[in-house]
């Protein structure tokens, strides 16, 4: 008995300074392909290795509830795109293509060879641009609450309409709009938390971003990647999934009800089990 509970006691605390190790990791830097310094975070061991990818106007924090979790069965990596988090600010024009060279650059600097991708919202496109990069290392795409529908285009007055808040007042615009979407009964505390952390970012990062991002065209990237494409969303915003198949070579998505569009920090529990399932489902064949 006094052996079973010895033995007990140091699995625990075995498992405890394992996790420490990984919570304490400190940020490592490496050079994008513009020069630009890009923070991360690896911590974990696994096959395939995790590759988070945030949205528009926030950090590899915004994983936090994840990292634990998948910790003990993959490597998993949180990254800082330029203008985010602890990254460089030194860039003249935040697209999609370059912050997709950013996360390329973290995964040539660690030497990964089988990657799954997820990318929050904005990191969607992302994480599609870097597997255009990264033929043969990329063996699947998840997408949170992004990806609604491949072939939706703005004119330039929807555009324009929906930009000139930001210029004119970027916090307010962004506080505002991070606001509009979450479900009523959300946690105010959440909310305003994200809210008021979003707000905070950058103007010229932030508004640049999004031009770039209002601008992109999916379809014309999707003709160069053959790797399955999944998406865990929120029900508040459609998925065209019948559309979005045509375009590649296996798509799915899995819905989390009454959640708005932050679903890892909204309900982690629910979130990292349909994430752990997605996971399987990419890697069991």
């Amino acid at each position: 008995m006094k052996r079973n509970v010895l033995l007990c006691s140091m699995a625990v605390l075995s498992f405890s300074l394992i996790f420490l190790g990984y919570a304490t990791e400190t940020a490592r830097e490496v050079s994008s392909s513009d020069g630009v310094p890009i923070r991360y975070l690896v911590q974990g061991g696994g096959d395939p290795a995790l590759v988070f990818v945030h949205c528009w106007c926030c950090d590899r924090n915004y994983w936090k509830n994840q990292v634990p979790y998948f910790v003990e069965r993959h490597k998993v990596v949180t990254i800082d795109l330029a203008g985010h988090g602890d990254s460089g600010l030194e860039r003249e024009d935040w697209t999609l293509e370059l912050f997709a060279a950013d996360v390329s650059a973290v995964i040539d600097t660690l030497d990964l060879d089988r990657v799954i991708l997820i990318g929050h919202s904005m990191g969607g496109p992302v994480i599609m641009e870097a597997a255009r990069l990264m033929p043969g290392r990329v063996i699947g795409i998840i997408g949170v609450d992004t990806f609604q529908d491949f072939e939706r285009e703005y004119s330039d007055a929807q555009k324009q309409q929906f930009i000139v808040g930001f210029t004119m007042d970027f916090a307010t615009t962004t506080s505002g709009f991070v606001k509009m979407m979450f479900p009523a009964d959300a946690d105010t505390n959440l909310v305003n938390e994200i809210a008021e952390d979003m707000s905070s970012a950058p103007p010229r990062v932030g508004i640049g971003a999004m031009k770039n991002l209002l601008n992109y065209k999916p379809v014309e990237t999707l003709k160069d990647i053959e790797v399955p494409i999944r998406c865990i969303n929120s029900d508040m915003f459609p998925t065209n999934v019948e559309s979005n198949a045509a375009h590649t070579e296996s798509f799915d998505v899995k819905y989390m009800k009454r959640r708005g569009h932050f679903l890892m920090l909204e309900d982690p529990d629910t979130f990292n089990e349909l994430l752990a399932e997605t996971i399987a489902e990419l890697t069991s064949g």
